[in-house]
């Protein structure tokens, strides 16, 4: 069984963060270890607060974690600050083989509360960037990523990320208008994938961030290619939608629904 490590936050209400990554990994057969960056106190109606962990717990949570167990691939979601991004890069940075590692940058929860500081995203662009295997920004934080950059917003910003840090870009279409989603990876060799899948309307749409990323991480570990690693997470997160969209879970924005997708 291959491990899965989730570096993330929590979320109380289970839609979303650590408890998301852990239930979709278990669902697609890896064994989830979990190192927790942050505390927040949320429900499906939003972000209330968020405490980050002290980057000296976050980097003993790694340590113990990367020098234990046999890690094959990593999923990195809320870094709340610019010392816990530190210690990551420590820790990361330390190992003689860095797994696959897939980072979904969260950095505005859907109610609108800000996740992450403007001083911790041209951290993480500069020195976590490099050592991942894929980024997965949705619009808006696609949107932020090319202003912390620079680049002209009338550039190919998918392209252009991916050249820029040298790293692949799922660029995810899920805020678009329209009755489908397109999703595009970009690759620093200039290769392009795109994804098209029917939009599935649900009023329960939170964690989908999380269980994207965190299948894309278990497939990676059990070797699929980045391409098919894709692919298959996909299937996942249309399967989880519509299992998900008459779940009657909490007051606002409930869960999508990845129990036993295999």
């Amino acid at each position: 069984m291959e491990i899965v490590l989730s570096i993330a936050g929590s979320d109380p209400s289970a839609g979303a963060g650590i408890q998301q990554d852990l239930k979709t990994i278990t669902a697609l057969g890896g064994y989830g270890a979990t190192v927790i960056t942050a505390l927040t106190t949320q429900n499906t109606m939003g972000v209330q607060s968020v405490m980050p962990v002290p980057h000296s717990v976050v980097r003993s949570q790694l340590h113990a974690i990367l020098s234990d167990l046999d890690v094959k691939a990593i999923k990195i979601g809320q870094i709340p600050n610019v010392e816990v991004a530190q210690a990551i890069v420590a820790e990361l940075s330390a190992l003689e083989h860095i797994p696959p590692i897939v980072l979904d940058p969260v950095m505005i929860s859907t109610s609108g509360h800000r996740l992450m500081s403007e001083e911790s995203i041209a951290y993480i662009c500069q020195n976590i960037f490099p050592l991942c295997t894929i980024i997965t920004p949705n619009i808006p934080e696609t949107q932020t990523l090319q202003n912390q950059s620079g680049m002209p917003m009338s550039s190919d910003v998918g392209m252009a990320l991916a050249k820029l840090y040298n790293v692949a870009f799922l660029l995810k279409g899920g805020h678009a208008q329209g009755s489908q989603m397109t999703d595009i990876l970009y690759m620093p060799n200039g290769n392009t994938a795109t994804y098209t899948s029917e939009r599935i309307v649900s009023h329960n749409l939170h964690g989908t961030g999380c269980t994207l990323s965190s299948a894309i991480a278990t497939f990676l570990a059990q070797d699929a290619t980045l391409v098919e690693a894709i692919s298959k997470a996909k299937d996942v997160i249309s399967s989880a939608i519509i299992r998900g969209k008459d779940l009657d879970i909490g007051k606002g924005n409930g869960p999508v629904w990845v129990d036993f997708l295999r």
